[in-house]
């Protein structure tokens, strides 16, 4: 059986998080896990909340309480949206505890005893004004490359990753002066050149690896992988063991990937460690495309010059999700936030579903209210779920809740759902979810045209209705994974716990089945 450590890149926990980071991260990764469940497999779901670093320092400032209190506060927030999304961690974990700082510092001493840290001068921002270092987020100016804003770490709409220097015009984001110098300092740095080539081969030769990752990734190693800075000037975050640095907290974009190795061992011990390091273990992690830099260049990097533990079994980055045209951004405040899909009327199970059939698996996608209703109305209502109601409610009604044996066998019908199912499964474990629904919808579609045809309420042959139920049955597995509590619903109407994926009716007497899904007959506003 394989063994899987399942990971979604971890948020600040700075604000409430959006759509966005569900669809770019934890949806995707929490379908992907329900599968490789499904399908056997040993699975650990592991992520948390970022909350080290300028991010959490600039948050807390503008809030006014201590980088701890935000920490404490948005944690929970995190944690409780994600469960009443149905998002099904295993660990969800955060990166100022104990048990991570120790993993950070111990994996920066392998990194430094095995020559990939250098030590040397860096400019470090400075504001006049405030007469106060200024860490990334507390300094913003143009994107050098699209001439947005940008904070000095990272151009949210370009996506370019920056150094506080390269920006033009640059201010500080505390008091707005443009006053600002910068001087030297020294600082530690992730010297990755001497295994550029390894690498290089490590992307090009990834079987798994989807285009875009590789050419976003292939592109840095193009331009050139220069030494890091690692180190910032700031209070809050893991302090550097290391003589002389005693003032100075690692980078966030550094200890916050090791976040998903103590998450591991948070819950599993030293066999979370362990995992780590063994070959088998298959690692996947689920990401908006801005961070593909770091866990195709850097990560594997680290990995490598650690040497400790395995490169990545696969790395999903997704595309943008937008609404209205503009980018989903919690420090712009634009776009749809959890809390507000959690206290709506609408169904935890709409939103999953049609979030992943806009899933930005290849490219950038817009959420539209109108869209959303109707592809609920139409898709999940007038497909799956007349399918499942039309059947088990003639089922139970007609036949007393006893499911007709197969007299007669339809081999055409048994081909294309087994040619589907392959297909559904395939995908999913390729981690091409979006397709995984399509072809999903496809087998209701065929089960609706099957029944159609077949007519069972004029000619009396019901044993059609055996293999409508078992289409059901075998729906109710693969949809799991994307809308879990509708499909608990209908293995509850069938009196089954049978997950197998292949056709084997074993459903012999159904419960009285009800109403699976309700249309959305109102306009709603979010």
């Amino acid at each position: 059986m394989k063994t899987r450590i399942i990971t979604a890149a971890l948020p600040f926990t700075n604000n409430i998080p959006h759509l966005g980071h569900l669809v770019g991260s934890h949806l995707p990764a929490d379908i992907f896990a329900r599968y490789s469940r499904i399908k056997g497999c040993t699975v650990y779901f592991v992520g948390g909340t970022d909350e080290n670093g300028a991010a959490t320092e600039f948050a807390a400032h503008k809030e006014g309480v201590s980088p701890k209190e935000l920490c404490d506060k948005y944690y929970i927030k995190h944690k409780e949206l994600y469960e009443k999304m149905n998002i099904s961690y295993d660990n969800f974990s955060r990166t100022s505890k104990e048990i991570h700082h120790k993993i950070v510092q111990e994996f920066f001493l392998n990194l430094y005893k095995n020559g990939f840290i250098s030590e040397k001068e860096a400019k470090q921002a400075f504001c006049n004004k405030c007469k106060k270092d200024l860490a990334d987020r507390f300094i913003k100016g143009k994107c050098p490359h699209c001439q947005e804003e940008a904070n000095g770490d990272q151009c949210e709409v370009c996506g370019k990753v920056l150094e506080s220097e390269d920006l033009v015009d640059p201010f500080c984001a505390i008091c707005q002066s443009s006053d600002v110098s910068f001087k030297n300092d020294q600082h530690l740095f992730l010297d990755l050149r001497k295994v550029v080539s390894d690498l290089d081969n490590w992307i090009t030769n990834h079987p798994l690896l989807r285009q875009q990752v590789k050419a976003i990734a292939k592109g840095w190693i193009a331009t050139g992988i220069k030494e890091r800075c690692i180190t910032r000037n700031l209070s809050w975050g893991v302090k550097v063991p290391l003589e002389g640095y005693e003032n100075k907290v690692f980078y966030v974009w550094f200890d916050n990937v090791i976040g998903y190795v103590s998450s591991t061992v948070e819950l599993l011990g030293q066999k979370g460690l362990d995992l780590w390091k063994d070959k088998q273990t298959e690692t996947y992690y689920f990401l908006g495309k801005d961070n593909i830099p770091f866990h195709t260049i850097f990560w594997p990097g680290q990995i490598i010059g650690e040497g400790r533990f395995n490169l990545p079994t696969n790395v999903l980055g997704y595309q943008f999700l937008n609404f209205k045209g503009i980018k989903f951004s919690k420090s712009k405040k634009t776009g749809i936030f959890l809390d507000s899909p959690i206290i709506s009327e609408v169904p935890i199970d709409y939103w999953r579903f049609y979030l992943t059939y806009i899933l930005t698996e290849t490219k950038d996608a817009d959420f539209v209210l109108e869209d959303f209703k109707e592809r609920i109305n139409k898709e999940l209502i007038g497909n799956l779920g007349n399918y499942v109601n039309r059947v088990l409610d003639f089922v139970y009604k007609k036949l007393e809740g006893k499911v007709p044996e197969i007299t007669t066998k339809d081999e055409k019908l048994e081909e294309d759902i087994k040619a589907l199912v392959n297909k559904i499964d395939n995908n999913y474990n390729i981690c091409e979810i979006r397709y995984a629904l399509y072809d999903l919808l496809k087998i209701s579609d065929l089960g609706n045209r099957y029944l159609n045809q077949k007519e069972p309420w004029k000619t009396k042959d019901y044993s059609s209705l055996g293999y409508s139920v078992e289409i059901i049955r075998i729906l109710s597995v693969l949809f799991s994974p994307i809308i879990p509590e509708s499909a608990e619903r209908i293995f509850k109407f069938l009196n089954t716990e049978d997950k197998e994926i292949s056709l084997n009716f074993s459903v012999k007497n159904i419960n009285k089945p009800e109403i699976l899904f309700k249309k959305i007959e109102k306009e709603f506003i979010l």
